[in-house]
C-alpha cells in the first residue's frame, strides 16, 4: 500500500464528505493505493454517523471512535497504530490543509529517501494574536532546544515513513513535538515543505491560548527526557550530590570553626549557616533519591493504556 492518511478529529461533520471527495480526486488522479484513517476524538456531533457513511461505501476508509475526548496525541497514536502504509501523511479534517500537497509529500519521502517531511504554513490565514504571533515564539523555543531548523513544528500536514510512526511514542500532548520525537528515536532525515494553509470554512478552532502555555511546558518535558529521559539519575543524583556536597561543607566549616577556632562563641544552631548546610544536605538526599526511583522506575515501566475505543468500522465489518 503506498499511503496511509490519518485524519483526526473533533465536531468536524460539515468538512468532512467535502474533504474526502477533495483527498479521493486527489488519490484516483495518481493511482496511489491507499488507505483513510478517519479517528474521531470524542465528537459530540454527527462526524461519527459521516465517517460511518463514508467506510459503507469505500473500502479504503477506516474509522476508529474514542469513547471521549482525549487528545489530539491520543487520536494520532491509534492512527500510526493502525496505518499500513509505506508513506504515512497526517492532515487535520478543517480544510486548512489541501489535499494537493500529498503527492509531493509521498514524493520526499520515496523518491528523496526522508523519514520525515513536515508542512510549513509560511502564509496562514488565522488570528495575528490569537495564533500567528504565539506560534512564532514557540516555534523559536522549539528550533532552540532541539537543534531542528523547522519553521513549523505543529503544523498538520506531515509526511512519515512507515518505520517512523512504528517507533515513536506520541502521548499526553506531544503530537507538537513529533520531529523532535523522531530525531530521539534515530530518524536525522528531517525536512520541511511550504504548504498552502486555507481559511477554516466549517466551525470553529478547537484550540485556545491555553495550548501555547502548555505547548511550552511540554517543550521543557520533552527537552528533559531527550537528555535525561533514559538516565534520570545523571541528573536528579549529580545535581544531589553536588547540594549535598554544599552542605557538607557548610557543616564542615562550622564544625572546625566551633572545635578549634571559637569554641566559646554562639551555639552552632544559632548560625545561619546551619540552617543552609541543613537545607542543602536534605535537599540533596532528596533528589538523589528522586534519581534512583527515576532507574526503578525506568527498568520496571509497562505500556499503560492511554485511551478507550468505543467502536471502529472498516469495510470487512460492513
Amino acid at each position: 500500500m503506498n499511503l496511509s492518511i490519518v485524519i483526526p478529529l473533533l465536531n468536524e461533520q460539515d468538512s468532512l464528505p467535502e474533504l474526502y471527495d477533495w483527498i479521493i480526486r486527489v488519490l484516483n488522479t495518481y493511482q496511489y493505493t491507499y488507505e483513510i484513517i478517519f479517528v474521531d476524538d470524542g465528537s459530540t456531533d454527527g462526524s461519527w454517523q459521516v465517517i460511518k457513511k463514508v467506510a459503507e461505501k469505500d473500502r479504503n476508509v477506516q474509522g476508529i471512535r474514542f469513547l471521549r475526548n482525549y487528545g489530539k496525541s491520543q487520536a494520532l497514536h491509534a492512527g500510526f497504530k493502525k496505518a499500513q502504509g509505506e508513506v504515512i501523511i497526517t492532515m487535520d479534517a478543517d480544510l486548512q490543509d489541501s489535499p494537493e500537497e500529498i503527492p509531493s509529500l509521498y514524493n520526499m519521502i520515496v523518491q528523496e529517501e526522508f523519514d520525515l517531511v513536515s508542512g510549513w504554513k509560511k502564509k496562514r490565514y488565522d488570528s495575528v494574536l490569537a495564533k500567528n504571533l504565539p506560534s512564532k515564539l514557540f516555534n523559536w523555543a522549539a528550533r532552540k532546544t532541539s537543534g531542528l531548523t523547522l519553521h513549523d513544528f505543529n503544523c498538520g500536514l506531515k509526511a512519515y515513513h512507515h518505520e517512523v510512526v512504528k517507533n515513536i511514542e506520541v502521548s499526553g500532548e506531544m503530537h507538537r513535538y513529533i520531529p523532535v520525537l523522531a530525531k530521539n528515536a534515530g530518524f536525522t532525515r528531517i525536512t520541511e515543505k511550504i504548504v498552502q494553509h486555507q481559511a477554516r470554512k466549517y466551525g470553529v478552532t478547537k484550540f485556545g491560548m491555553s495550548r501555547f502555555i502548555n505547548g511550552f511546558l511540554d517543550l521543557i518535558t520533552i527537552s528533559f527526557l531527550s537528555h535525561f529521559g533514559k538516565r534520570p539519575m545523571h541528573f536528579f543524583g549529580a545535581l544531589g550530590v553536588l547540594m549535598f556536597f554544599i552542605g557538607f561543607l557548610f557543616a564542615a566549616y562550622l564544625g572546625i570553626d566551633k572545635l578549634f577556632i571559637h569554641p566559646h562563641g554562639r551555639l552552632i544552631a544559632d548560625r545561619p549557616q546551619f540552617y543552609i548546610a541543613l537545607t542543602t544536605m536534605l535537599i540533596g538526599t532528596q533528589l538523589f533519591i528522586a534519581g534512583f526511583l527515576g532507574e526503578i522506575i525506568l527498568k520496571t515501566k509497562t505500556n499503560e493504556e492511554r485511551y478507550k475505543i468505543k467502536e471502529c468500522v472498516s469495510h470487512q465489518q460492513l
